[in-house]
């Protein structure tokens, strides 16, 4: 037979009010009472009943995803550090894909709340920066947790430092010798591209370095782009001895026409990433890069979103950490003649 709340509740000593309290993590519960119903809840092998409890508290329990990016891994650890969350807390996450800047694309996500009754949105770059998108949820009272926004001020979820990480990483290229670094940068309306691009320039000034246009090519954060841009650096009359690369994703491109071309990484070529991803250690050789806490940020924005569902005042917006991943594809450069 199906376990009841009664039965949690008969059993633990308590209201099944307080029960409730306990399953949505709501303050007010003492916490010897709290750990008793959490064993309770474990021992009896009690699952609440979505219905009743979307009925009961007048809320869906369910959380979207909101996404318009092109790099699938970095999605992938996205969404399950946000379900990680959302299992813990007993909601549901729903999946929205967005092409971001299509005409409708607002109206299209604000219908999908009303049409799921959604109780909150994570959003991710790019559409983590829309103004638009987010005055639209605020008049309809849906709040979102935002990852990696340009604005950070009065908002919650996650950000990393990532222009100091990218300068870091881009003077371990410094310091093994390299001067000619070329950089891939991300899509334009991406924050990542700005912060990174920036790291780049950092990096390159405090080591009297002259930033050479021809040196910085576009991306779009995917492997093909990655492809286009090692490509267009390569051809160069004097090519970089060195790439950095807006994204895990892309720097696989780039390591991809190297190999294409006959040039060892990193002997002939030194090439680095962002992100982390699993792509970065399945390839070879494996890929230098920055380790954005991914799935923990997908995790940590859920639960500043559940926060703020549950109080209107509640969340904040955290600064995660970083750690750079010094792995195969660095090497100093390869001496003339």
């Amino acid at each position: 037979m199906r376990v009841r709340i009664e039965d949690v509740a008969a059993v633990a000593g308590v209201s099944m009010k307080t029960v409730s309290r306990v399953l949505n993590r709501e303050p007010g519960v003492r916490e010897e009472t709290r750990r008793r119903v959490e064993s309770m809840v474990e021992k009896l092998g009690y699952r609440p009943n979505p219905s009743a409890r979307s009925l009961a508290g007048q809320r869906s329990y369910m959380v979207a995803l909101v996404f318009d990016n092109p790099s699938r891994n970095y999605l992938l650890e996205i969404q399950t550090g946000v379900l990680e969350a959302c299992r813990e807390h007993h909601y549901s996450m729903v999946l929205i894909p967005i092409s971001f800047g299509q005409r409708g694309y607002v109206s299209e996500i604000v219908s999908m709340v009303h049409q799921y009754a959604i109780d909150g949105m994570v959003l991710v770059p790019p559409l983590a920066d829309d103004r638009k998108l987010q005055s639209q949820l605020q008049a309809q009272g849906i709040p979102a947790a935002l990852i990696s926004p340009r604005v950070r001020r009065d908002r919650i979820g996650v950000a990393v430092d990532e222009r100091t990480a990218a300068r870091e990483l881009v003077g371990e290229l410094i310091q093994l010798g390299h001067r000619r670094i070329g950089h891939i940068k991300g899509p334009r309306h991406h924050g990542a591209c700005l912060w990174r691009h920036d790291g780049y320039r950092d990096a390159l000034q405090l080591a009297g370095i002259d930033y050479v246009p021809e040196l910085v090519v576009d991306g779009e954060f995917t492997f093909d782009s990655g492809v286009l841009a090692g490509q267009q650096l390569l051809d160069l009359a004097a090519p970089p001895t060195a790439i950095f690369a807006g994204n895990d994703d892309m720097a696989a491109g780039v390591i991809r026409v190297a190999g294409m071309r006959g040039l060892s990484v990193p002997d002939d070529l030194s090439v680095c990433g962002f992100d982390d991803t699993e792509i970065s250690r399945h390839i070879f050789p494996a890929l230098t890069t920055v380790r954005q806490p991914t799935r923990d940020m997908g995790r940590q924005a859920t639960l500043e979103l559940l926060e703020r569902i549950r109080d209107p005042q509640a969340g904040s917006m955290l600064t995660m950490p970083y750690a750079l991943q010094l792995r195969e594809s660095l090497a100093p450069p390869r001496a003339p003649g």
